[in-house]
């Protein structure tokens, strides 16, 4: 007999924290706060391996299942001193999801099921409380309803605010039992109507019914577009979790709240969050009430009125800040966790790992060093490298004039700027379209997740700072104003206003997610400064990181900011982007235009001081660090007009009729541009680019050696498929080295190597090394030959290929392993066996891609290059990568 089902309670369970891959995050997590002794409703988790079954088996159950819930459950009854069902002393329960790690809001919750028309007057007599019953009764309908029976949320609030419209009141609480039973029973016959059958009365219906909605919802579209953008596998499933019910709605002794235990935004170390006098959980992370502080600080930062829980109920706070700190210090890491005061009782329902922003990540890492929990690789491998990204980019300039609109809660930090959007799917639309754009809701619910994860930033009129859109967002790294309560939003009229003041969709708002304000039109940003805790970190991963981090760079610019983030060398250095500035472009057409040798030499010449130029800039910035620089690689036809109006200027230019122009253009046409005549092919027809190109490398180098600075040039010949490509290109440059030395007397460092983007170049990379000192893997070019898909066009496809399961990343953004990785492995591999001290690295975009990154680094490659702003995410990587390798090594 299988154990299925793994209790938890009372002081004691059957599981631990370590059980997270089949109890599901939640489900372990209950059970080390139970065996830690820590106040926890009892209850049982159903485990993962169930709801694996349950979908290998037409979406049944195992065959004992039944009998071990039951008996789960008449445990928990026994501790509760309650049973399910019972009209005398019932026993409400929550059924709640847990995947092993957190999906926060994207899968279904049912609480309160256990009520009946019977039981429900047994809660009566046991809390002398009617309002309180008819509120959880009226609650569970209208919940129950939605999650296990599909209707709408909208259609059971719409009779709720009628029954506040009637008796003139605004708040849900404003109700009475009587209210709340009417309301109650509109509820079950909206049921009877919209469905053609009653709401359930038997709890065993109830329980299965809601367990079953649980597993269903592991296939939701909101919950497969979370496990999509971060990468979680569809076959881990998700545990379910039946705990007994405590009430936080049971007067102004009882409240519910979720708390860190440091602040999410900053990592500062206080009990962080909020609460809500005679509520329930759902109230708080809804956005349905505005919640308040749990700390004074935090509401007299915020400048609110209501006292904090700290006010209002200090021994309640004052026990909570205690199991903050003994989670803490148990799991050596920040804590989320939601709670529930009844009656003057503190009971706890959760606790995770905290998400948090970039900032606060940081911090929280560095303290807990500090304060003896961690070591420094434990805090280095704390940190999401993606997550750094929040850090590197501009914020809002202080001193630039500003035109506030609204104000609300600073809930997800940074700053963005975008149209405005009102709808999940018109953020995507948009976002796919080329535009940047501000998603404004109400407040989000897990629908919106897509057009959250679309958006340069988030907007809600409702919700606190532990809302949906705010836990949400900081988890995404988007900049977030929530319960920005003076902006009154009309979705028909697609605009929102304060006051006397409108906007409208696609109308341009600047959000600050640090401050909580909203500002009209575009306010100018300024860079970053990165010192204090980001330095530290990265200081503490350069230890024990073995990848060199290199950046792709084509202006003096870029590479300013790449070494200003750490880059070691330049990995690629594009000189085709050099080609297309002012009179820059005019010479290149010349010479594509050209006839003959000589008139492309020319007009060659009158590119070389332009490139050696630029190259100067770069090795000054550079100094003394390696810069490898790809010789022209696009086909020629790109430099060429593709507007009917740029042809007379260009024909002029030239000194061509527009006709013949034409003619040279579709000449120049090719039905595939992307495998034809580009890279050293260009270079094998017309030697002579090549010849420029490196005289202008080899001349700048001996240029800024002679200002005293250290040059170290690599020059990388492309799209190389064959040996004697690589060799003609080799003795071209060699030809150009030697009439330098011969007019300079001497000649700088440099290297010859190769881009290694097909799939016959990598198979054949033995070869390849009798010729290149280095080779450097152009992995966006090497994926589209190895997959044959092209980059600019699979964006829909892949999407959908990820939706149904058949990928699980996007090969443009995270390496094939099994595919690219394969060859990448076996061009370093045979490439290494002919030229042993061969540098091999990676200069496509998936040189910022953490999991691209760790395949690097077991493969053993030297270095990974990638935009100047991933520089920090790869350092901190490859570091992470370095010990998880340690890790199985140990």
């Amino acid at each position: 007999m299988s154990k299925w089902v793994y209790t938890f309670g009372d002081g004691s369970a059957d599981g631990d924290a370590s059980m997270r891959n089949l109890l599901g995050g939640k489900g372990a997590n209950l059970a080390e706060m139970s065996n830690l002794g820590l106040p926890v409703p009892p209850g049982f988790s159903i485990t993962t391996e169930v709801c694996t079954y349950y979908y290998a088996n037409n979406q049944t159950y195992p065959a004992d299942l039944k009998e071990q819930v039951e008996a789960a459950v008449i445990r928990m009854g026994r501790l509760m001193d309650a049973k399910l069902g019972d009209p005398e002393r019932p026993l409400l329960v929550s059924v709640r999801s847990g995947a092993r790690v957190s999906m926060p809001g994207m899968m279904d919750t049912v609480l309160n099921l256990g009520l009946t028309p019977e039981t429900v007057e047994g809660v009566i007599k046991l809390t002398n409380n009617p309002r309180f019953a008819w509120d959880s009764y009226r609650r569970f309908v209208q919940m129950y309803s939605n999650v296990v029976l599909g209707m709408e949320h909208a259609d059971f609030e719409e009779i709720l605010d009628h029954a506040k419209e009637a008796k003139g009141v605004e708040l849900d609480t404003d109700l009475d039992a009587g209210d709340l039973k009417t309301v109650t029973a509109k509820f079950k016959e909206l049921v009877q109507k919209k469905l053609g059958k009653p709401f359930p009365d038997t709890v065993e219906e109830q329980l299965w019914g809601g367990i079953g909605a649980v597993f269903s919802s592991w296939m939701c579209t909101r919950a497969q577009t979370y496990r999509r953008l971060n990468k979680i596998p569809g076959d881990w499933g998700t545990a379910v979790n039946v705990q007994a019910m405590v009430f936080g709605n049971r007067g102004d002794t009882s409240a519910t709240g979720v708390a860190f235990t440091r602040d999410p935004g900053n990592g500062e170390k206080y009990l962080y969050g909020e609460y809500l006098i005679n509520a329930q959980g759902e109230d708080v992370v809804a956005g349905i009430r505005t919640p308040q502080p749990i700390t004074k600080l935090v509401r007299e930062r915020q400048g609110g009125k209501k006292p904090s829980m700290e006010e209002a109920m200090p021994n309640m706070y004052k026990e909570l800040l205690g199991i903050g700190q003994k989670l803490e210090n148990h799991f050596k890491e920040m804590q989320d966790v939601e709670f529930t005061i009844q009656e003057g009782k503190l009971w706890m329902l959760q606790c995770r790992a905290g998400k948090r922003t970039a900032k606060a990540a940081l911090k929280v890492a560095i303290d807990l060093v500090s304060e003896g929990l961690i070591d420094k690789k434990t805090a280095v491998q704390r940190v999401d490298p993606a997550a750094l990204d929040q850090l590197l980019h501009p914020t809002l300039d202080p001193k630039a004039p500003k035109l506030k609109f609204s104000t609300g809660l600073a809930a997800s930090p940074g700053a963005a700027i975008g149209e405005i959007v009102f709808t999940a799917d018109e953020a995507e639309k948009l976002t796919n379209e080329g535009h940047d754009v501000i998603l404004v809701r109400q407040e989000t619910s897990p629908e919106d997740i897509h057009g959250m994860h679309a958006a340069k930033g988030i907007l809600t009129a409702r919700g606190g700072m532990t809302s949906h859109a705010a836990v949400v967002a900081r988890g995404m790294g988007r900049p977030c104003v929530a319960g920005a309560g003076s902006i009154r939003i009309d979705y028909d009229a697609k605009c929102m206003a304060v006051g006397d003041k409108m906007l409208k969709q696609g109308d341009v708002i600047t959000i600050d997610g640090s401050a909580g304000v909203v500002y009209q039109g575009r306010v100018p940003m300024q860079k970053p400064e990165l010192t204090g805790d980001f330095n530290t970190l990265m200081n503490w991963a350069d230890e024990v990181r073995e990848l060199k981090v290199y950046t792709n760079a084509d202006t003096p610019t870029d590479a300013r900011t790449a070494r200003s983030f750490g880059a070691q060398g330049i990995g690629l250095c594009r000189t085709e982007h050099m080609f297309f500035d002012g009179d820059r472009i005019v010479a290149v057409r010349q010479m594509i235009l050209s006839e003959t040798v000589e008139e492309r030499e020319r007009a060659l010449a009158k590119l070389l001081p332009m490139q050696r130029g630029d190259f100067e800039e770069i090795f000054r910035v550079m100094d003394g660090l390696p810069v490898i620089i790809r010789l022209l690689d696009p086909p020629l036809h790109e430099f060429l007009p593709h507007k009917e109006e740029e042809y007379a200027a260009v024909a002029k230019s030239a000194d061509l009729s527009v006709a013949k122009l034409k003619q040279k253009a579709n000449q120049l046409h090719e039905m595939n541009p992307m495998l034809g005549h580009r890279g050293c092919r260009l270079g094998i027809t017309f030697p002579e680019i090549t010849a420029m190109q490196a005289r202008a490398i080899l001349e700048a180098a001996l240029n800024v050696e002679a200002e005293g600075k250290k040059v170290i040039a690599e020059i990388m010949i492309p799209v190389v498929a064959w040996k004697q490509e690589l060799d003609f290109a080799k003795d071209v440059i060699e030809t150009v080295a030697q009439q330098v030395k011969k007019e300079r007397g001497k000649l700088p460092q440099y290297k010859i190597g190769t881009m290694i983007e097909l799939p016959r170049a990598a198979l054949r990379a033995g070869d390849l090394a009798q010729t290149a000192e280095f080779f450097s893997f152009g992995t966006n070019d090497l994926t589209q030959t190895t997959c044959g898909i092209s980059r600019d066009d699979a964006g829909p496809f892949l999407t959908e290929y990820q939706m149904k399961g058949l990928l699980m990343r996007d090969p443009f953004v995270t390496i094939d392993r099994d595919g690219v990785g394969e060859l990448i492995k076996i061009a370093a591999e045979r490439g290494r066996k002919t030229r042993s001290d061969l540098d091999v690295g990676i200069c496509g975009e998936h040189g910022g891609d953490p999991d691209s990154i760790a395949l690097c680094h077991e493969v053993g490659l030297n270095y990974v290059s990638c935009s100047p702003f991933r520089v920090p995410v790869a350092r901190l990587a490859a570091a992470q990568a370095a010990l998880k390798k340690v890790e199985r090594d140990v």
